[in-house]
């Protein structure tokens, strides 16, 4: 099968999406012919036009207001946030519009839109254009928020998203617009709530989002050496999260650690964690670890940085302490 980068595998979803549907159009700040901040819509102002990918000005709050309305009337449109830090620019439109809309209707409309948009950090941009904020927006009923790791699930998932009557906030990670994988060339959806098994294993399960599924499963190499075969689970969407999954997992390794890039209180990691706890307590033979970064900013200074992203080695001593009942 061929390989295609994150960036190929979601410019081909929006590609084909806007071939199947004329009612999907893109809208963000220097999408058109810049082709966006990293690439993701290079060349589609070309086949597409004007109409259909547009420029807009610098204005989260007009861009999410825009998708909203035109979404509501019918169309699909596929807002680009230029980084996840700058949706705080638009919550109202965000959390207090296109996620309750279908409800204040009776359910009489809906508001089919996507907004994409990268988190996470790594690349040295500091504290406005670095953070991981997806637990915002799984904490607000009305959203879905899916978080895709590989190219793969990338394509699948965006053309889901597109396809789906509810707002759907797109989770991509700045780390993985270069990664590589296999796509197949055919068309494929990839369900909105499901989740997927990465790597199987035995000993203990690593739940892991995004950037840190990567490291996950480095980690999950480096401790085979030594005998501990760990089975690394991608919820891939995060609302709805797939819990089946989880659980299933835990219930065979009976132990279990969370990885996610975002801050410790109240994050991803405390939710899948409260699922494990609620739901597989009876299995577990230790407490659940948590690893996400510490409630701080992201610093700017590199090695600052690189020390408040969850690292491989943590993983692997979380696990190593895990398995030897040291935790």
């Amino acid at each position: 099968m061929r390989e295609i980068t994150y960036v190929e595998a979601l410019r081909e979803a929006l590609r084909e999406e806007m071939r199947r549907d004329g009612r999907v159009f893109l809208l963000g700040e220097d999408i058109g012919p810049y082709g966006g901040a990293f690439t993701v819509t290079k060349g589609l102002i070309e086949e597409f036009g004007p109409e259909r990918v547009r420029d807009t000005p610098i204005s989260e709050s007009a861009i999410v207001g825009a998708a909203v309305g035109a979404a509501i009337t019918g169309m699909r449109p596929v807002a680009e946030i230029m980084f996840g830090d700058l949706t705080a620019l638009a919550m109202d439109q965000i959390c207090n519009q296109a996620a309750k809309i279908h409800y204040m209707f009776g359910g009489q409309t809906s508001c089919p839109m996507v907004l994409r948009t990268p988190f996470g950090g790594g690349v040295n941009i500091a504290e406005h254009h670095s953070q991981s904020l997806e637990a915002w927006f799984v904490h607000v009923p009305g959203l879905k928020v899916v978080a895709p790791s590989t190219p793969y699930d990338a394509k699948g998932l965006l053309k889901s998203s597109i396809r789906d009557e509810n707002p759907v906030v797109f989770c991509e990670h700045k780390q993985l617009y270069r990664v590589k994988g296999p796509v197949p060339e055919e068309e494929y959806l990839v369900p909105i709530g499901s989740g997927d098994v990465k790597r199987v294993g035995e000993d203990v399960t690593v739940v892991a989002t995004m950037w840190m599924v990567h490291k996950a499963l480095k980690a999950a190499d480096m401790l085979a050496e030594e005998g501990i075969k760990v089975e690394v689970v991608d919820p891939r969407t995060l609302n709805p999260l797939d819990k089946k999954a989880i659980v299933e997992s835990v219930m065979k390794t009976n132990r279990a650690v969370v990885v996610s890039e975002d801050v410790k209180t109240c994050g991803i990691t405390a939710e899948i964690s409260a699922v494990i706890v609620e739901e597989a307590f009876d299995y577990l033979d230790a407490p659940v670890v948590r690893i996400a970064n510490p409630d701080a900013p992201i610093p700017f200074s590199p090695p600052l940085e690189n020390y408040v992203i969850p690292s491989e080695e943590r993983i692997v001593n979380a696990v190593r302490k895990i398995v030897k009942g040291e935790v």
